[in-house]
């Protein structure tokens, strides 16, 4: 069973560090802070194994440097449709990860759209999508479109409900607010609010939630419901007739409105 465990970094990004039980190897998901890393493995007498990327940003891979200049010969796993510096591992839709000394297995997906070779990793039961799915929001769309991005949300929903969604950054309640401008009577949505307040109060990670949670609140998933294609309308300001169109209207009534 892996253990996940969050080291913040630049405020509201997440690297994830993954460990099994009373084992020092470890593996970290996007580690944009070599500091933060080091830091942990230090006080923790841990050992790097891999390092695994979901895409190019700087807020991503910016420890990567650092962290080969002190373990020379680290696998370093990224999209292989993106060019960045450090990568030894370039892998790609239907690629398989595993790593010596950390029990795991993570089957690689191509979900462009934030990015043009993101890639999310999923196995084990969890799901590290990088910048693509947020907890009640996703990505912005930087390089991709829009259809790409609709349909890679599409293909993580298709995965079993209780996954776990590991997102790279804190944008939960945030996301929230926004989710609460699509659905204001979505009662769901406030419950979800009202916790997620509750664990930054006492200094915890909104993470992770399940894939089940975010059916329930987040609108980008949830492009068939009349309430949110009604929302979508209205911003539009015209009928909108399929799920792209609907998930375009919502990302740039966000990108224009709310962000």
């Amino acid at each position: 069973m892996l253990e996940v465990t969050p080291i913040s970094s630049f405020g509201d990004n997440y690297i994830w560090m993954l460990s099994n039980p009373g084992q020092a190897n470890v593996v970290v998901v996007d580690p944009g802070d070599a500091a933060q890393v080091l830091n942990r493995l230090e006080e923790r007498d841990l050992t790097l194994a891999a390092i695994l990327l979901t895409h190019h940003h700087y807020d991503h891979t910016g420890g990567v440097a650092e962290l080969l200049e002190r373990v020379p010969e680290l696998p370093v796993y990224g999209p292989k449709l993106e060019k960045i510096p450090g990568v030894n591992r370039p892998v790609g839709e239907g690629d398989r990860v595993t790593v010596d000394g950390v029990d795991l297995c993570f089957q690689v997906f191509d979900v462009p759209g934030h990015t043009a070779g993101h890639i999310a990793y999923y196995g084990e039961g969890l799901l590290f999508p990088g910048d693509t799915l947020f907890s009640a929001g996703c990505g912005r769309i930087f390089e991709g479109t829009y259809q790409q991005m609709a349909d890679a949300l599409k293909r993580l929903l298709a995965l079993p409900k209780e996954t776990l969604l590991y997102s790279a950054h804190e944008y939960t309640l945030d996301n929230i607010g926004f989710a609460k401008w699509v659905e204001p009577e979505n009662e769901a949505i406030h419950v979800r609010e009202k916790e997620c307040r509750k664990r930054r109060a006492a200094g915890e990670a909104t993470l992770p939630s399940t894939l089940e949670d975010e059916l329930a609140v987040n609108p980008f998933l949830r492009l068939n419901v009349p309430e949110v294609v009604a929302a979508a309308e209205q911003f539009a300001g015209r009928s909108l007739t399929d799920e792209v169109s609907v998930f375009t209207a919502l990302r740039q009534w966000k990108d224009e409105k709310y962000d």
